[in-house]
Order: structure tokens, then C-alpha cells, then sequence
């Protein structure tokens, strides 16, 4: 039967390798969450190559019925980017945790999201070394004890999202390993966007860094912790829906909707697509208890692609050029017959 005929499922895209993720290991619910929108996206499999650095995370492509490449350490960006310009028509996804992606990999991390290859990065923020056994990483919180900061961390933590904006990307969402349905509505907006696109997965590590992103997830306060972002619709947000976000000045204030007061008409609608970074910088860093933590598509912009520009470079210049065959290059200028001397 033509493969093009049948309708695949989830299923199909897992392989058959035993899962060795930890038990209640936050990464269970990213992989099914991005099977079941590779199956909505009814990408044939062989068309679809998942790329992996060095990390718990990074053992993904073992788990796929895909193409995969498990690579070196920091340096998913880098052969991802490659695979994409070599080969424009596949699908590609780089999974990356926050250490493997920021530190080591940070060079390639901001020039890939610079250029805009078309391809989706997925960074398991869990916000530690979980392989390694617990260090802390370019996002532990300022002051973590760690294994490698048994004292307290003295560095500053990198905003994923803020990183993400600042070299110039086009596409950064924001979700939690836990709401499966939402993950999976921000990875088929990522796959998608034609860009770099740029997914953080809040990621529990129930090992080293367990109940890392509890606050987020709490049953009963996540509702007001939390806001969740849609293109074209008012950021209001809270159990009862009855707080919202407004620009105060050049911040953004937090304000509760009362009868008499601030009203939804009053309320900033999300718009993913302006050009200007401005409010989507401000929502992508804005921390719990001062403000709700963002998920959900926070920036989509349309611009040109990395990949699609080199193809247009090279049909741009095979038009006008001298040379279109070797044999040509070869018999230009000054050519010798060399005969055998009898």
C-alpha cells in the first residue's frame, strides 16, 4: 500500500528500544508529546532526522522511528544545521538539554538561532547536569546547591528566552512537561514556522533536581501562576480568569478584573507577531511571584531562512555562470595535448 495512503499515528514513531529514562522522568511526556504532533503533521518518517547532543535528553533519537543522530557534546546545533542546509526537504529536531545547549554548545546555540536554519530545537530546561549527577547548569537558579556548588551558586542564570530574542530569534515558546496538550500545540507551531523555532520545556529531573518547577506545576495554584499565551487573544489569566496583564509605563503590571475597574477591554491581546522584541523580552522573563510564568507561543515572526537562502544563492548563480559542467572548467584557457613520443 502507498505509504501516502496511510494515516500515522503516534505509534509509528516510536521505536523499538527500551525507554531507560528514570521513572517519573518529566522527558516521558516531551517525547509523546512530540510523537503525537509528527503524527498530526503526517510527516512521512523517513523524511524527518532528530539530531541529539550529549545529556539525559539527548538519548532521543534512540527512542524514534526516524532518522537520528546522537552526537557530541554542545554540538547538536552544529550538525543539525548541517543536515538542514545539506538536505532542505527534511524535517529536523535538535534536542538539547539547558547544559548541553547554553553552556557548551552556547556558541552554536545563538549563531544557529542568528541565521535562521529551519529547524526545531528542543531544550529540556530541568535546570541541572542529570547525566553527569547534578552539577548546576547555565540555568540553576542563583544560590542553587548543587554538587558542584555545594555552597550556593555566585553566577547569574541565562533566561533561555532571553538568549533566544537577543540573537535575533524569530520563533521562542515556553512549556511544561507536564500539559502533554499544550506541548504539543506549541511543537506543531514550532515545526510549523519556517525559521529556527525555539521550544523550552520546563523538565522535572525526579533525581537530582526533583520538584524544580513545583511552584509551576502545583494543582492547585498553577492556574495563577501561569499564563498561557495565544496569538490575538487578551492575557488574562488565573483560576477564576480574572487577572490580566496591562502596560504600565515600559512594564508590564499585573491587575485584577473587578466590576467598576480594570476590565478585558483593558487587557494587552498577545501578539506573537510584532516585529519589535520589546513585549515578547519582557513576557519571555517574566518569574513567579512578581508576575505569571509564560507558556505558549511568545514570538513568531516570518523571516528569510538560512537554508533557503543558500539554495537561492546557488540557482542565482548557476543562471549567469561561465562554468555549468566540470568538463567545461577543465578545457578553458590554455589547454595541451600531451601525445606519446614513438
Amino acid at each position: 500500500m502507498d505509504q501516502k495512503t496511510v494515516k500515522l499515528t503516534a505509534k509509528d514513531y516510536k521505536s523499538d528500544q527500551e525507554v531507560r529514562w528514570c521513572p517519573g522522568c518529566g522527558d516521558f511526556a516531551i517525547m509523546n508529546s512530540i510523537q503525537k504532533a509528527m503524527a498530526e503533521l503526517d510527516c512521512p518518517k523517513e523524511n524527518v532526522a532528530v539530531i541529539s547532543g550529549i545529556g539525559c535528553s539527548s538519548r532521543f533519537p534512540y527512542y524514534m522511528n526516524t532518522y537520528g543522530f546522537h552526537t557530541i557534546h554542545g554540538r547538536a546545533a552544529a550538525i543539525a544545521s548541517g543536515v538542514k542546509t545539506a538536505n532542505p526537504d527534511l524535517c529536523v529536531w535538535q534536542i538539547s538539554g539547558d547544559g548541553d545547549a547554553m553552556a557548551i554548545g552556547g556558541n552554536h546555540f545563538i549563531h544557529t538561532i542568528r541565521r535562521n536554519i529551519d529547524l526545531n530545537m528542543i531544550i529540556f530546561n530541568n535546570e541541572i547536569y542529570g547525566l553527569t549527577k547534578g552539577q548546576y547548569s547555565p540555568t540553576s537558579p542563583f544560590g542553587a546547591v548543587t554538587k558542584s556548588s555545594p555552597f550556593g551558586t555566585v553566577e547569574q542564570p541565562f533566561h533561555p528566552g532571553e538568549l533566544v530574542i537577543g540573537a535575533q530569534g524569530k520563533f521562542f515558546a515556553r512549556s511544561i512537561d507536564y500539559n502533554v496538550k499544550l506541548s504539543t500545540e506549541i511543537f506543531l507551531e514550532a515545526a510549523r514556522h519556517k525559521g529556527t523555532s525555539v521550544v523550552e520545556v520546563l523538565q522535572n529531573c525526579v533525581i537530582y533536581n526533583d520538584a524544580c518547577h513545583a511552584m509551576l506545576s502545583d494543582k492547585e495554584e498553577k492556574d495563577n501562576r501561569t499564563i498561557i499565551l495565544r496569538h490575538g487573544e487578551p492575557m488574562i489569566f488565573g483560576k477564576e480568569k480574572d487577572m490580566g496583564l496591562i502596560l504600565d509605563g515600559l512594564k508590564l503590571r499585573v491587575v485584577k478584573l473587578t466590576p467598576g475597574g480594570f476590565t478585558k477591554d483593558d487587557i494587552l491581546v498577545h501578539d506573537a507577531h510584532e516585529n519589535n522584541p520589546g513585549i515578547h523580552t519582557m513576557l519571555a522573563n517574566m518569574r513567579y511571584p512578581d508576575y505569571p510564568v509564560a507558556l505558549g507561543v511568545i514570538r513568531d515572526v516570518t523571516a528569510v531562512t538560512y537554508d533557503q537562502s543558500v539554495v537561492n544563492q546557488i540557482q542565482k548563480v548557476q543562471q549567469s555562470a561561465r562554468f555549468t559542467k566540470m568538463q567545461d572548467l577543465l578545457y578553458s584557457g590554455n589547454t595541451w595535448e600531451i601525445k606519446e613520443d614513438k
